[in-house]
């Protein structure tokens, strides 16, 4: 985004923050280099076998080249590196680019040139939250493009429902970055200090991606399997696991871990006769991304409209 293309409040926010949007913009780059260089080097790595395997083709073995390994373990965490990419931005949205003006007064200076305390807020989130937006599609897009070319013969590191994979894999990321660009605003006008105003987004940003990377499995109703075998493949999300009693009662595994001599044969002693996992296939992944999207949108909606209020009862 050109300063040039912008009028008013906007064009002031890129002007006085230019180095921090090409600090962000650098980093950007630096983070889709990263990825390329990754999928260049593990094309370049020989293998033998159509699904990437180093040994004699069709054998019960499987091991992949260093290169694939070590890229798999490396994209492994991209998804917290773009929650802590947003993160980072709700942080600058409620210090720098914020609380520091209202902290300093200089905000003043703003309202006095005919604009109003309504629209010098909505040109500190307009800005960082179309750059937010558009730097964490492209990130999602390369992120996709470079775990799609180094999954080999699934690997556990990179599985879609990994907290460190998924939240890289869709719309999540882009709602995450606006949920903090509101949610930065929000705790700047109500602490109205820099500092504090910037430990308390870190704070609040950081207990929602928590909770929600506890509790996602949460959000849309599981898939049972039952029978002898009923483990649903590798790349699937399972939730609990046990056996069923004759009348229907659930015995979960987990449950014998509190006992102090659980034995071999812990669920069956207590009455256990066929398994069953609970789990989500690979077709709810879209479906738990939609409805973590939508809530978080709206965590986004409520914090705006809450911040405007607020400017507005302080400064009205």
């Amino acid at each position: 985004m050109s300063a040039l293309t912008l009028r008013g409040p906007e064009r002031v926010v890129t002007r006085m923050q230019r180095r921090t949007l090409w600090a962000g913009g650098v980093l950007m780059v630096l983070g889709i280099a990263a990825v390329v260089g990754l999928r260049i080097w593990v094309s370049s790595s020989p293998e033998n076998c159509a699904d990437h395997d180093t040994t004699r083709c069709g054998d019960s073995t499987y091991l992949p080249t260093y290169a694939r390994s070590a890229t798999q373990v490396y994209l492994s965490g991209g998804g917290s590196v773009l929650l802590a990419l947003s993160l980072l931005t709700g942080v600058f949205v409620a210090g720098p680019l914020i609380a520091r003006e209202l902290e300093s007064g200089t905000f003043r200076f703003a309202w006095a040139q005919t604009v109003s305390p309504a629209r010098w807020l909505a040109a500190r989130l307009a800005v960082p939250a179309l750059l937010a937006t558009a730097g964490t599609t492209v990130l999602v897009l390369v992120y996709r493009w470079g775990r799609s070319g180094v999954l080999g013969n699934a690997p556990t590191e990179l599985v879609w429902s990994a907290n460190g994979v998924y939240p890289a894999l869709g719309p999540v990321a882009l709602a995450y970055a606006l949920l903090a660009v509101a949610v930065g605003a929000l705790c700047a006008v109500l602490v109205r200090r820099t500092l504090p105003a910037m430990a308390l987004t870190a704070i609040v940003l950081g207990t929602v991606m928590y909770g929600f990377g506890k509790r996602r499995y949460e959000l849309w109703p599981t898939t049972r399997g039952i029978g002898n075998t009923p483990w649903p493949g590798n790349s699937a999300w399972p939730i609990e696991s046990g056996m069923l009693t004759s009348s229907g009662k659930e015995l979960y595994w987990k449950d014998c871990f509190k006992r102090t001599d659980p034995g071999p044969d812990c669920l069956r002693d207590q009455g256990g006769v066929t398994g069953f996992v609970d789990y989500h296939p690979v077709s709810h992944f879209w479906p738990l991304q939609l409805v973590e999207t939508g809530i978080l949108l709206a965590l986004a909606a409520v914090a705006t409209v809450l911040a405007f209020r607020v400017l507005r009862r302080y400064h009205a």
